[in-house]
């Protein structure tokens, strides 16, 4: 099957997006798969399976200020719902006659704020690990304290070089005991930009700073309970990440028409460990 093509668009935001499309069948339901936390849309490459590509048209977008999309510029910083702007912007330019939304993580997050806020025309949701990271009590008053010194650090030093692409392959391997060093140099290869000294990775450090703004699941059900289309919950079985089960009950009674799926031998990067299973899930709900 043939590899995705790169390609750009302006949204609405006034930001340039960065993504990949699939489009081999000239499928008229379009799949977008959305990333996470400071992942990039070559990360899905592994589970885009022929398929996959026999059946729908698939775009990947770099979400702002990951891989290769536009960062906000100076003065401007990484408010959650801004991703969902984008998406809707994302959604009425590339979208054809029928829609549906895979998100990963902090992905997923966005994915079912977007399903919550325009829920019509939604045929299926795709929630991988996505039901929003644990609540923080931290004070008010002390997260904008740590968000402004995280924003002066981010915008006053340099990011981190690594001295090769195989070196940040090494510290991709380091941190995922389940990716292989095949995959690891492919991400590194994508992930990566040149710079003096070596390699860093391509986004932008900014999101290593702490949120003003605290997680909260009550703020998250009003969304969830607004979504129409049917949802299928993603869970690797080795994941760290999952919710204890009363936490999870929690959160799913928001949602009115769903199911959950474990997959064996998948940590919280469900994508990269078990790409061929991830399909397998998807081609079976998404019809």
């Amino acid at each position: 099957m043939p590899e995705p093509t790169s390609k750009r668009i302006d949204l609405e935001t006034g930001l340039s997006y960065h993504y990949l499309e699939w489009d081999s069948a000239g499928s008229e339901h379009t799949v977008i798969l959305v990333h996470g936390f400071l992942d990039f849309c070559s990360g899905w490459r592994a589970a885009v399976t022929p398929e996959m590509q026999e059946r729908y048209h698939i775009l990947a977008p770099d979400m702002r200020g990951h891989g290769d999309s536009d960062r906000v510029g100076k003065g401007g910083y990484y408010h959650f719902l801004d991703y969902v702007a984008d998406l809707r912007s994302f959604v009425g330019k590339l979208g054809r006659k029928k829609l549906s939304i895979v998100g990963h993580s902090m992905g997923g997050s966005i994915a079912a704020y977007y399903a919550g806020s325009f829920p019509e025309g939604l045929h299926g949701l795709v929630l991988m690990e996505g039901l929003g990271p644990p609540e923080n009590d931290t004070p008010a008053p002390d997260r904008v304290q740590h968000w402004v010194r995280g924003w002066n650090r981010a915008r006053s030093r340099p990011p981190h070089a690594y001295s090769s692409v195989e070196d940040a392959a090494e510290k991709l391997l380091a941190r995922d005991s389940k990716l292989s060093a095949r995959e690891a140099a492919d991400l590194a290869e994508w992930g990566t930009r040149p710079c003096e000294g070596g390699v860093v990775f391509k986004h932008d450090t900014l999101h290593l700073s702490q949120s003003p703004t605290r997680y909260s699941v009550e703020t998250a059900l009003e969304f969830w309970r607004g979504i129409q289309c049917p949802v299928l919950l993603v869970d690797g079985a080795d994941s760290p990440m999952r919710h204890g089960a009363e936490e999870h009950a929690r959160r799913t009674d928001g949602l009115a028409n769903w199911r959950e799926e474990e997959i064996p031998g998948a940590g919280h990067m469900i994508q990269r460990h078990q790409p061929e299973a991830l399909a397998k899930l998807l081609l079976g709900f998404l019809g």
